[in-house]
């Protein structure tokens, strides 16, 4: 019985992980379209910097109580309440959590509008010489607050989806944000050529597109029998619940912000361009992570939120071990891909104006030093979802300040001899001893997680990462110096060098019997689509 239960969540697991990840890079695309868009119509003048300054403010309150603390702290209330009292409680627990979060961000979104002049003040204190830009950047400020309360409703409804088996709404909302901020760039530039009146049109489509996110999610919601405005309320018994694994992780997501300050900071010490070398390096990493990581920690935490309230920590240490042997077996791989092709993908992806060759090559080098953690980060991601799923969020918060503690220590050391690349190997190292605490900790927690075959699973994918890595190697010195720094031909060969080292490392996994190669076949559907036609056939 307990075989069979492990085995339906892992393909529960599988399933949502695809879905994820195919809206994730769906998303991914178009913010990369929106950015060109972005940089084509506003440059880097007074709109551009005046936009940025504004949507950071309630980009950072997203961070810090929505998207991420918010969904978190809900879901293993929420799960164990369904499964513990019933749907009709657990829905009793939504709707009050979603009146009680309507009338808070909604306050908040006023605040933010009547205070906009000191908000701006205070984060951005260089435009106060500047009267036009300030003057701008206020309106805008006030233009996009509420769109904090859209988000907000949008992450809650994402733990809500998540929990009853619904991952496609809520990962394909982002796709709705680009999609609405691109169109109203474009419409804007149509009824005015004034930059003014494009920006102020770009800010209201952010409003536009937040709408549109909150509208995507309520037709699954009705599906699934939350009508929502029957229950909703104030108050609810779990609440308290919520409210205190809550508060460690918007401390942790506070940390998180001042470590990026405290980075910015040091990078600002070096030579002009490190700030500039270590973001874009950064965005190369995130887009595997994104993908990968954060759609499998996405998926995995239901699931495990589930195990957890039933007690079934069997099921639970099982379900743990096949997302991090997963998520392993698919970060090896682009580790090695990405440190090996790193300046033939930035050249492809940036240079071109003012990001010349050296640029390229400069920010190459912190690209290699990130890829280095690549794997750390993403299997940190399993560890705290884990965390989460037991209703611990403050050990993820110790492990973390320690982490980024040693991070601005290993960073004022290494970037002397290794100038910006320093700065970024200290963010790797810093990311293997978060995940050595997490480890120990989970330990501690669970007894015996079975790392015998966990650590069997990432030989074998490191052994077959490393022989890929030779191929591309190999073939990357035939082909790479032939062709020109970017454009078509350079985007053909990588692709086919990418090719190359897929077929090589999944061929090499299929040959030593790794159940891994069957679990992505699940998540790219194509497994399940052949197991219908089977069974319709026999």
């Amino acid at each position: 019985m307990k075989q069979s239960a492990s085995g339906n969540e892992t393909s529960r697991v599988n399933r949502a992980t695809g879905v994820v990840a195919a809206a994730t890079l769906l998303s991914r695309v178009f913010g990369y379209v929106r950015d060109m868009v972005m940089a084509y119509f506003f440059g880097a003048g007074l709109a551009a910097d005046a936009f940025i300054a504004a949507f950071r403010i309630p980009n950072l309150l997203r961070r810090l109580f929505g998207e991420g603390s918010l969904s978190i702290a809900f879901v293993p209330v929420f799960s164990e309440t369904l499964a513990r009292k019933g749907r009709q409680e657990a829905y009793a627990l939504a709707g009050a959590a979603m009146g009680l979060l309507s009338v808070v961000v909604v306050a908040v979104a006023v605040l933010g509008v009547i205070a906009s002049p000191l908000i701006i003040r205070m984060v951005a204190p260089g435009f106060v010489a500047e009267p036009a830009k300030m003057a701008l950047t206020i309106l805008l400020t006030r233009i996009m607050f509420p769109y904090i309360c859209f988000v907000a409703l949008v992450a809650l409804c994402m733990g809500i989806l998540n929990v009853l088996g619904h991952f496609a709404a809520p990962a394909l909302a982002p796709v709705l944000l680009n999609l609405a901020m691109i169109t109203s760039i474009f419409c804007a530039a149509w009824i005015s050529p004034d930059l003014e009146v494009r920006v102020i049109g770009l800010s209201l489509g952010v409003l536009v597109g937040g709408l549109l996110q909150l509208l995507l999610q309520v037709p699954p919601m009705v599906a699934k029998g939350l009508r929502f405005w029957r229950v909703l309320r104030l108050y609810h018994p779990a609440l308290k619940r919520v409210g205190r694994l809550m508060l460690p992780t918007v401390f942790g997501a506070a940390v998180y912000q001042i470590n990026i300050l405290v980075g910015t900071l040091l990078a600002s010490l070096l030579p002009a361009g490190s700030v500039a070398y270590l973001y874009y390096a950064d965005r190369l990493v995130q887009f595997p992570l994104g993908i990968f990581a954060i759609a499998l920690s996405t998926a995995v935490l239901p699931s495990l939120s589930r195990q957890a309230a039933e007690e079934d920590l069997w099921g639970l240490t099982d379900t743990f071990r096949h997302a991090l042997q997963l998520v392993l077996f698919i970060t090896l791989p682009a580790m090695v891909g990405l440190i090996l092709l790193r300046e033939p993908i930035v050249a492809l992806l940036f240079q071109r104006g003012d990001f010349d060759p050296n640029t390229t090559r400069l920010t190459a080098v912190a690209l290699l030093y990130y890829g280095v953690g690549l794997w750390a980060f993403a299997a940190v991601r399993i560890l705290v979802s884990t965390f989460y799923a037991l209703q611990d969020t403050r050990t993820p918060v110790l492990t973390a300040t320690i982490a980024i503690a040693a991070n601005i220590v290993l960073g004022v050391l290494l970037m002397r001899p290794l100038a910006h690349g320093g700065l970024a190997l200290a963010t790797a190292l810093a990311s293997m001893l978060n995940l050595l605490l997490l480890i120990r900790a989970l330990r501690r927690r669970l007894g015996s997680l079975g790392w015998r075959p966990i650590a069997h699973s990432a030989g074998r994918s490191l052994l077959a990462a490393a022989v890929m890595g030779g191929m591309i190697h190999l073939g990357g010195r035939f082909v790479l110096p032939a062709v020109p720094d970017n454009g078509l031909g350079l985007l053909v060969v990588l692709g086919g060098l990418m090719m190359l080292g897929i077929a090589v490392y999944m061929g090499l996994a299929r040959l030593m019997g790794m159940p891994e190669v069957g679990a992505v076949w699940e998540i790219i559907g194509r497994r399940g689509r052949m197991r219908r036609h089977r069974q319709g056939t026999s």
